[in-house]
């Protein structure tokens, strides 16, 4: 697992021992943000990592270009993993991370009025998170005009075509992993 571009491409991005996290294969990983750069400039953006893991996701918008990244990790000893990707990235002056639950997290961070352009959800496919994650982001103020998020998900496990204003814009298949990605919806 590496940085695929930017300031620190090429760079390689521990992962913790064990199954506890499935990181984003750099194939996918690679045409993601080949899907991304055609649609968003990363200079400056405002990104959320949910269910960041090795936080793979979010290093590489940083190494982008992205002004910010909030990572939500859940899992103690994965946030550690995590730590250590950020120093080794120096990303951690550009960087939070929120070692708690996604919803919570994300109440939280809507109570301090923070606002994201960018999100990837990338939880483990059988947690049960998808409808109360989206719901949350939906019902929240933590989302720009232009906002994008990008959720990966189980081929066999599509997402619904929209949770309330996050309407899905585009969906490809690698595999077994399908990124779906939404947009906001402005009214």
């Amino acid at each position: 697992m590496r940085v695929i571009s930017g300031t620190c491409r090429g760079k390689k991005l521990s992962a913790p021992p064990g199954i506890t996290t499935r990181p984003t294969s750099d194939r996918v990983k690679e045409a993601l943000f080949s899907i991304l750069t055609s649609r968003i400039d990363f200079a400056d953006v405002r990104v959320l990592d949910i269910c960041a893991g090795t936080g793979s996701l979010g290093i590489e918008a940083l190494s982008r270009g992205a002004g910010s990244c909030c990572f939500i990790e859940n899992d103690k000893s994965v946030k550690s993993t995590l730590e250590k990707n950020l120093m080794a990235t120096r990303f951690q002056e550009r960087s939070v991370i929120l070692n708690m639950d996604a919803v919570k997290a994300l109440q939280s961070i809507a109570d301090r009025g923070q606002s994201f352009d960018l999100a990837f959800f990338d939880p483990p496919y059988d947690s049960g998170l998808y409808q109360r994650v989206l719901d949350s982001l939906d019902s929240s103020a933590l989302l720009t005009p232009g906002f994008i998020l990008v959720a990966e998900c189980s081929v066999r496990s599509p997402l619904l075509e929209s949770y309330g204003r996050l309407r899905r814009i585009d969906r490809r298949v690698y595999g077994e992993t399908a990124l779906e990605l939404f947009a906001l919806e402005e009214k």
